[in-house]
């Protein structure tokens, strides 16, 4: 069975290129700090002086110049609420 989400990789070069394959969106940016949607979730990246050298959404793939003090994953609270009203409501079901 084939996986829908696509290839995600991530290379990071001596903290300040950054290329990720697998990206969805970009859904905010500036010199601090970039909020991108990836095949696996939201990742932040925050550093000094970021600039988004290549974009393109059509390949799925993003390269970010500057200094990168961290990368960050998000967590999907939507999904972890869902998964545990699920397991509520089929505690009260049995």
């Amino acid at each position: 069975m084939e996986d829908k989400r696509g290839e995600y990789t991530l290379s990071l070069v001596n903290r300040e290129m950054l290329q990720i394959n697998g990206v969805n969106n970009v859904v905010s940016y500036d010199e601090a700090e970039i909020l991108i949607q990836t095949v696996l979730g939201v990742l932040v990246v925050k550093g000094e002086g970021l600039h988004i050298t290549n974009l393109n959404l059509e390949d799925g793939k993003l390269a970010v110049e500057g200094y990168i003090n961290k990368l960050e994953y998000q967590e999907d609270k939507g999904a972890k609420l869902r998964d545990k009203s699920k397991g509520i409501f089929s505690k009260l079901i049995r």
